[in-house]
């Protein structure tokens, strides 16, 4: 047979994604291939026999749907993409997660997903209870809590607490860390399996555990409620309220479930009980319900017969694996207490003999410096024989310092209160400036008040001789041609030289105000100058005075 013979035989294939909670798979697909062929191929790579729990769910137009098993893969309404992707979740949920997950990647998957969903806020669980959950999977992630490994910080990256509960409590990440710690702490001993499954029995006891919601109406108008499907039964909600339910129907008594269109019925065991009605959004919405009800009951069912031969195996393997585990932790404890042990006694060894090598040490270095105190005693003894004679040659040399410093100590005195006569004559200079300053600033305020005085007295004398002429000379007023100018100016004679006598007065108030204000600059510059020679003068004292107490 020829090569190409050999490549038309081929069958078609088709690329598929499957997406877990924690990692990603691609395959390729016959395109003849239904459902449970690709199901089991995924069951297979996994290592998961209790496939009952799971599904292959996929979004298409908003709305997440599962997989058929029994129908074709491309024959089903799923996305056009490539490759196609679906995300391996559980289906349906145990009653009893102790009892029924018997595998321990069951168990994983489980997990995973509930914790998933607790941190997406699709199961509620209150703060108490997430802070609980969250130290069994650290402890299920990191081992056995070590103070010297886990330092604080170490859980900054992982995601463990719901958004909303961070939200309601102004706490910091690093707050949030110790209270979990300390949970973490008491869960030393505890393997990663029971980790899990003990986070999975507190969360099963969660009110929103297992349960799909869907809303629905009573009549075809309003969505007022929802329709909640679990391990159980079937429960009816109101909108705002999804833990408690308003009725329930338990799968031991309903009697017949059936929908058509977007209608479904829900008929109770007893015959005499009132049939349930209500109405969906769509008719896919109804068929998802349908199936949803179907699986849950029939693992209802299934849990309330005598275990199959199958099942019987894998409970007999899950407890003497557990059993072999529980032999094989309690060996490793045992271990574990013995080397801790055993680094106990060789740390007390060790501290032991370096306490002895302290000691031998010690007594060396005291033998040595007992020699060198020795030698240090005689070279002290010539020592002190030769300081003996400096000391009375320093004695006699300190008296004739003393003696200097005293007629140093007297200059300075004489020094310092001259700079304090001169300070003083300083602010009595400043204080008689100041007065100075005030009594020219009255005189010239004086002056002002005259100068302005006198211009208000020639301001008037000009309009009142401005009005008598007016008064007395009215017909010049009408002839303005006619009047002579050496008349008028003889007729105002002496008011012009009471003009030039008070013009005189103000040139002379202007000059003495000019010369005032010139005569106190000066005096001001001289102060300034004197100040300044002053202030030179105190500061070569205060530094003499420094260098001498330097000195002394």
């Amino acid at each position: 047979m020829s090569i190409r013979g050999l490549k038309k035989k081929q069958p078609k294939t088709f690329k598929v994604k499957i997406i877990t909670v924690d990692a990603e798979m691609e395959f390729s697909c016959e395109m003849k291939w239904k459902g449970k062929d690709l199901f089991d191929l995924v069951c297979r790579a996994l290592g998961l026999r209790e496939t009952w729990f799971f599904g292959l769910q996929y979004t298409i137009k908003g709305m997440c749907t599962w997989l058929k098993m029994d129908k074709k893969v491309l024959d089903q309404e799923i996305p056009k993409e490539d490759p196609i992707s679906f995300h391996f979740l559980a289906k349906f949920y145990p009653e009893k997660v102790e009892e029924e997950l018997l595998q321990e990647i069951t168990q994983h998957l489980f997990f995973l997903q509930v914790k998933k969903q607790i941190l997406d806020e699709e199961i509620y669980c209150s703060p108490e209870a997430t802070v609980l959950l969250a130290s069994y999977a650290v402890q299920a992630k990191y081992g056995d809590y070590d103070p010297n490994f886990h330092e604080p910080g170490f859980l900054a990256h992982d995601e463990l607490l719901p958004k909303r509960v961070l939200r309601q409590y102004q706490l910091t990440a690093e707050m949030w860390e110790e209270k979990i710690t300390a949970w973490y702490a008491e869960h030393r001993g505890i393997a990663r399996d029971e980790a899990e499954m003990n986070y999975l029995k507190i969360a099963q006891d969660l009110e929103m555990y297992g349960v799909n919601y869907f809303p629905i109406a009573q009549n075809k108008n309003h969505t007022d409620l929802l329709l909640g499907v679990d391990a159980k039964g079937i429960h009816i909600y109101s909108i705002n309220n999804r833990f408690s339910p308003n009725k329930s129907f338990e799968w031991s008594a309903i009697r017949n479930i059936s929908y058509s269109e977007k209608e479904l019925t829900i008929k109770p065991l007893d015959k005499k009980a009132e049939v349930f009605k209500f109405f969906s959004s769509q008719l896919k919405v109804n068929k998802l319900i349908f199936q949803l009800c179907i699986g849950n009951h029939d693992l209802f069912m299934r849990r309330r017969k005598v275990d199959s031969i199958e099942i019987q195996q894998m409970k007999a393997q899950a407890k003497e694996e557990k059993a072999r585990k529980k032999m094989e932790n309690q060996r490793l404890a045992r271990e574990k207490q013995l080397r801790e042990e055993a680094e106990r006694a060789k740390e007390e060894l060790e501290r032991r003999l370096f306490q002895l090598e302290d000691e031998a040490r010690q007594a060396n270095e005291a033998l040595l410096r007992s020699q060198e105190a020795a030698e240090l005693l005689a070279e002290k003894a010539q020592i002190a024989e030769e300081e003996a004679k400096l000391l009375a040659q320093n004695a006699a040399e300190a008296e004739q310092e003393r003696q200097r410093l005293e007629i140093t100590a007297l200059k300075t005195k004489e020094e310092k209160r001259l700079m304090e006569q001169k300070m003083r004559e300083a602010e009595l200079i400043a204080v008689k400036l100041v007065k100075e300053s005030d009594r020219r600033a009255k005189e010239a305020e004086h002056l002002k008040q005259d100068l302005h005085e006198a211009r208000e007295a020639e301001r008037k004398a000009k309009q009142k001789l401005l009005d008598i002429t007016r008064s007395n000379y009215p017909h010049m007023a009408k002839y303005p041609q006619y009047s002579p100018t050496d008349t008028r100016e003889a007729n105002f004679d002496k008011g012009s030289i009471k003009l030039d006598l008070k013009d005189i007065d103000l040139k002379r108030l202007s000059f003495e105000i000019e010369r005032e204000r010139l005569d106190y600059l000066e005096k001001s510059r001289k102060f300034e100058d004197r100040l300044k020679e002053l202030k030179s003068e105190i500061h070569a004292l205060k530094l003499e005075e420094k260098h001498s107490g330097l000195y002394s």
